[in-house]
C-alpha cells in the first residue's frame, strides 16, 4: 500500500535530497481543533459524570486539574508528517502543496512502519475522524481515577500517566469536516519518551522561530536494511507546477537517485491552474 504525501519542492529537496522528513507541531496545523478537540470532549464527559454521580469535590478538584494541564498543553505537543491514501487528489494538490505547484511524494505504508518500529516514541497512524469521544475507554479509565480522592493527592501519577495517554491519542483524531482526507500520520509524541528518540532542530523564518523534529531517512532505512530509493515508489509534479519533468528527473540523477529520475510523473488531475 502506498501514501500519498503533497507539498512543496521546498520540501522535496529535504526529503529526496537531504533525506530528512520533517515532523511538525499539530497545533499549527491547519485544523485548528487539533489534539484540543479530543481532550476537551475528554474532560466534558469525565466532568459530567463525576457530576452526575454526586461527586462534588472530585468535580471541583478535576476540573482544576484539567484547567491547569490544558494551560500547558504546548508540553504536551504531538510532531507529524501527514499522509494521504488518496493519489493525485484535487483536494490534496489545493491544500496541502500550493494549490497545485508542489509535488506528491509517494512512500511504502509497510516500509515506513517498518523503518520507525524500533524508534521510540514514533509510530505510524491513521486519523480517527468524529465530533465527539463519546464511549471512548479513556472516559471511564479517567473517571474511575477522578472518583478517588486519594488520586489527587502526592504527584497524581496514575491521573498524569492517563492524561499522557489522552493527549497520545489526540494527536490521530480529527473534525469529521476533514474526512475527505482519508489521512495517515507518522507521529512523534516527545513527551512521552523516557529519552528524546529524535532531537529537535528550528528553522529560523523572517517572522518567528518553528520547532521540528527531523527523521534521518538514510539512517532509519539502513538499520533496515533498504534505501530512500525504496522507500519512495513514485514523485507526481503537480497539475499547477511550472516544474520541468526533465530538469526534475536531472535533479534526481545528480543526487544520485537516478532510479527515482525513473519514477516522476505529471498529475492527470484537471486542477485548474491559479490566474495571474
Amino acid at each position: 500500500m502506498l501514501l500519498y504525501h503533497y507539498t512543496d519542492f521546498n520540501a522535496l529537496n529535504g526529503i529526496v535530497g537531504n533525506a530528512e522528513l520533517r515532523l511538525n507541531n499539530i497545533l499549527n496545523m491547519n485544523d485548528t481543533s487539533e489534539m484540543r478537540l479530543f481532550v476537551n470532549g475528554l474532560r466534558d464527559n469525565v466532568l459530567v459524570d463525576l457530576k452526575n454521580a454526586g461527586l462534588d469535590r472530585q468535580f471541583t478538584l478535576a476540573k482544576d486539574f484539567f484547567k491547569k494541564e490544558f494551560a500547558a498543553e504546548f508540553h504536551y505537543s504531538a510532531y507529524a508528517a501527514c499522509f494521504s491514501e488518496y493519489r493525485d487528489d484535487a483536494a490534496q494538490w489545493e491544500r496541502y502543496a500550493k494549490g497545485g505547484q508542489g509535488v506528491c511524494i509517494a512512500f511504502h505504508k509497510e516500509l515506513l512502519e517498518k523503518i520507525v518500529e524500533d524508534s521510540g516514541s514514533v509510530s505510524l497512524k491513521k486519523v480517527y475522524y468524529r465530533d465527539s469521544v463519546e464511549g471512548h475507554e479513556l472516559i471511564k479509565k479517567f473517571t474511575k481515577a477522578m472518583s478517588d480522592l486519594k488520586s489527587f493527592d502526592g504527584q497524581r501519577k496514575k491521573i498524569h500517566t492517563l492524561m499522557n495517554d489522552a493527549w497520545i491519542s489526540s494527536a490521530a483524531f480529527k473534525h469529521p469536516s476533514f474526512t475527505s482526507e482519508n489521512e495517515v500520520r507518522l507521529i512523534y509524541t516527545p513527551f512521552s519518551a523516557e529519552e528524546a528518540a529524535v532531537k529537535p532542530k528550528y528553522h529560523i523564518a523572517w517572522d518567528r522561530i518553528k520547532k521540528y523534529y527531523p527523521l534521518d531517512l538514510n539512517d532509519l532505512c539502513e538499520k533496515v536494511g533498504v534505501k530512500l530509493v525504496d522507500l519512495v515508489d513514485e514523485i507526481i509534479i503537480g497539475p499547477a507546477s511550472p516544474q520541468s519533468l526533465p530538469i526534475l528527473q536531472d535533479y534526481l540523477t545528480d543526487s544520485g537517485l537516478k532510479t527515482l529520475a525513473s519514477r516522476v510523473s505529471l498529475s492527470s488531475c484537471p486542477l485548474r491552474k491559479p490566474t495571474t
